[in-house]
Parts: C-alpha cells; structure tokens; sequence
C-alpha cells in the first residue's frame, strides 16, 4: 500500500504489528513466532522508554538550510540543544561547512490547549520565513497539537503560496505509539510527499534531452545507499569504496542531503538498505511508485553480513566475479588482522543491547571475533529480523533474549546474573551496566567504524584496548550503585512481564 497517500505514516504496531515486550530465550522466542502466537504484551511495572520525538528531531537536525519549528510545549524538543554538535560536525565531514541547527517553538500553554494552536503556529511559519529564508521549514508535531486536534497539514497547506520555503509537517505525537522507531517513517513520509519533485522541472515548458540521456545512464548503475542515522560518515565512505569498486554510482540519502537534491532518489536502479528497521518504509514506497526495486536485509556489520550484503547487490548487476574477487582482496587482509584479537577475545563473554537489527548484527559480529554471545536485548521486533534469529540461532546457539523499549531494571537484573566480560549498547543507554563494573562499548557513534570490513577491524580494535586494562570499569561499584534492592536480583528478571511463561 502507499502509505504516502495518507496524511501522516501509521503507527508500526498496525503496519508491522511490532512488539517492545518479550522475555526469555532466542529458542522461545522463535517457538512463538512459529505458533503465531508473539503477541505485544505488557509490563505491571514500566520503567523509562523514548518517544519517538527525540530520534526524529536527531534525523531532522541533520537537514541543511532548514529550519524546524516545533509546535509542542516549549519543553519538547529541547533535546535538540545536545544534537547540535552532532549535526555541525557531520555536516563540516560532508560539505565543509559549519552551520548550527537553527529550531524554534511555539510554545503551546495551558490556553492554547483551550483555544488551539493553529494562529500560533501560522505566525511561526511566517516569521521563520522571514527571518531566516531557509529553503525548508519542518513543522514538527508534539503531543499537545495531537490531543487538542490542531490541523497542521491543512494550515500548511494554506500558507504554501505565501511561502518561499518547502514546508514538511512531520507527526511525532508521542502517545500515538510505544514503538518509537515509528519516527523514521514519519520523516521519510514527510520528505517523500515534499521533497521529490526535481526544481529544474517544475516550470520547464522544453524536454532537456541531454539531461534526460544523464538520469537513463544513472538508473542503469546508480543506487541510493540509504542512511537515516543507521551509520557514520566513515561507514559511508567504506560502503561507498566497496560499491565504487563494483563500478556502481553511490548517491546517499536522506542525511545531510541538501533538499534540492532530495529529488535524485528516483533516479537508480536500485535501493540499498543499511538497516531495515530504518528503511522499509521508504523504500517499499519508490518501489511502488517509482519501480525502483530495492535489497532490504540485514546491516553490513560483520564479515559474513558484508559479504553477504556485497554479493546481494553484485547479483543484482550481474557482477557476481567482481564481487568474488573484492571479498577475496579483502578477507585476505582482514584475516590476518585479527589474529592476535582472535585469540584475546576467545573465552569471553560479551551482551549487546540496541536497536533490532543493530543488536542481531553485532551479535554476529562478535561472535566473528571470538567471544561468546550470552545475551541480546532488542528495543523491538519486527517481521523483518525473524530470519537473523534463525541464523544467529544457528550459528551462535541460544541465549536469553529480552526484547524491551529501555527497561533498565530488566537489563540490571539480567547483567547482575549473567556477568558479561563485555557489554556493547548506545551511549546513553551503558549506564547500568557501567554501574556494575563491567565494561562497555558503545555499540554506535557518529565518529567511529562499524560497517564493512573497516568496522570489523576497527571494533576489534577499539574492543581489544577496551578490555585489556577494564580497571575503571571493575571499580565503579565501589562508589557508584544502582537504585534496586537485593531483593529485586534474586527474582526473574521477566517477573513483570504479563503472561510471560519459561520459555528455557
């Protein structure tokens, strides 16, 4: 379906029937899923989560020459401040240039909520334009418009003729769902329904015969390698080198794409994914409009995933020996690299917290490198990871599983049990695992390798200095501890987990 049509994406608990709550192991998990009898269930007790907000607002702070205007209490969005520094740095590493995020609020309070904010948010969208003559305006919706019913798209769509910029309303009402990954297809539903129609076409009344003979020679070699903050600009420069050596045309998107180029999506041949949790949304959609047929199935992190992932987009340009003899290059100096970490890492024991795909594919990654995996929390599931539980499940064996949206007193209670040498996660989210003395990793940043054969290497690295002096993680304890009593790590760490059964 084009979901496109619609006035704002659907939540993944319709569209993907999505689940934040499961506890117990891989193999039980994989037994529900072939009974069809995974069902999202609930949590006597919740203990923190994320809306979908701040992960929107992060993506949306990497536009250039935008300017967002968060129509919500003045205390959302205010995340955006510790993004800053993210967004100039990525965008100096792309374009050379050093530019602030610009956003601001209209600041709904206890009488818009009586009275409504549509007058509020219409003068907000004039002043910007005013002030700040961005090429995009972003109108980002809050909790506060969607509960009182504001009408955003329709006064944009009022104030698009009076307007010089593209205006992009984005819905990010928080409460609508628990699966917070459902920001990505909110931003991918904006820029898809405002930022895909080429400017040089919009008033040309002549073909331009030499322009069309270019776009015919793009589709037959080009691919969009698509990154909606799924890897960092070395990542991009890596996946670019290995699809540049398949003589194929790399155009990344959406990050830090300048809006007139946006349009340049339709022109490939084919869509490349670098996380299916990030991408499914989009890509079905230039497909569907634009036959643009795409590969959407696992990260390329780790060795037998990027080969993977090269020799999917090799067979699809019938360059299947280019790609054997790349892998070939490649894997002899890989392997030899790794083997003194091989032999460091063999015997420990690592768990790994994060995003679906990101967390499977770590998994395998680690399990590349010699340690063993003794646990894994997914922040949600999907259709789409049901094949990489079968091969982590084949190549790793089981392991508990919790699949949670946060709940760091279910992850405390599982670390505390299971004592991992090694516990990879997102930067904000390592806390409670620092708290127990074990040491971490952040399991991405913006700066750092993941992906492709550099990012085996380049986390083997960072992991073998990480682990060969653990000093000031093992002390941490000592000064620091988590708010739970003894009490809560003698019981399962699943207790709260309705209808929850031993799934060992």
């Amino acid at each position: 379906m084009d979901y496109l049509t619609l006035k704002e994406a659907p939540k993944r608990e319709d569209r993907l029937h999505s689940c934040i709550t499961y506890g117990g192991t891989l193999c039980g998990l994989q037994k529900r899923l072939g009974h069809g009898c995974l069902q999202d269930g609930e949590r006597e007790f919740s203990q923190g989560s994320l809306c979908l907000l701040l992960p929107a607002l992060a993506i949306i702070n990497t536009f250039p020459d935008n300017v967002i205007i968060m129509h919500a209490a003045v205390g959302c969005g205010s995340c955006l401040q510790s993004h800053n520094g993210s967004a100039r740095s990525g965008g100096m590493l792309r374009t050379g240039k050093l530019k602030d995020a610009i956003w601001v609020s209209t600041a709904l309070n206890e009488i818009d909520v009586i009275s409504g904010g549509e007058k509020k948010l219409r003068q907000a969208i004039i002043e910007v334009d005013r002030l700040y003559t961005p090429k995009t305006i972003t109108v980002v919706s809050g909790c506060v418009p969607g509960i009182i019913g504001d009408d955003i798209d329709g006064t944009v769509d009022d104030l698009r003729s009076q307007i010089s910029a593209i205006l992009i309303p984005v819905h990010c009402e928080g409460f609508k769902t628990k699966i917070w990954a459902t920001a990505y297809d909110a931003i991918y539903h904006g820029l898809g329904k405002n930022l895909l129609e080429d400017p040089a076409q919009r008033n040309r009344v002549i073909s331009d015969d030499i322009e069309e003979a270019r776009f015919n020679y793009l589709k037959k070699r080009r691919v969009n390698l698509c990154n909606l903050s799924s890897m960092s600009r070395i990542d991009e420069l890596e996946l670019t080198r290995l699809l540049n050596a398949l003589d194929l045309d790399v155009n990344i998107f959406p990050l830090y794409k300048d809006s007139e180029q946006m349009y340049s999506v339709k022109y490939a041949a084919l869509s490349i994914s670098t996380c299916p949790t990030h991408d499914d949304y989009f890509l079905q959609f230039l497909k569907e409009r634009f036959g643009i047929p795409y590969l959407l199935q696992h990260m390329p992190v780790g060795i037998e995933n990027t080969k993977s992932w090269i020799r999917s987009v090799a067979q699809f340009f019938g360059k299947e020996a280019a790609a054997e003899q790349l892998i070939q290059y490649e894997m002899s100096l890989l392997e030899e690299a790794l083997i003194p970490y091989r032999k460091f890492f063999k015997g420990k024991t690592a768990f790994i917290s994060a995003g679906e795909f990101r967390a499977l594919a770590t998994a395998y990654l680690v399990h590349e490198l010699g340690f063993t995996v003794i646990g894994v929390r997914p922040f949600h599931h999907d259709e789409y990871a049901e094949k990489e539980y079968e091969k982590l499940k084949n190549i790793v064996g089981d392991f508990p599983l919790n699949i949670a949206n946060m709940q760091p007193f279910e992850e405390a209670n599982l670390l505390r049990s299971l004592k991992p040498d090694l516990f990879m996660g997102h930067s904000q989210s390592n806390a409670t695992a620092v708290k127990l003395g074990i040491p971490v990793h952040t399991v991405f940043s913006s700066s750092l390798s993941y992906i492709g054969f550099r990012g085996v290497f380049e986390v083997a690295r960072r992991l073998y200095r990480q682990l060969s002096n653990p000093s000031l993680n093992r002390k941490f304890p000592k000064y620091i501890k988590l708010p739970y009593k003894e009490s809560w790590y003698q019981e399962s760490p699943f207790k709260y987990i309705k209808d929850n059964k031993d799934e060992s």
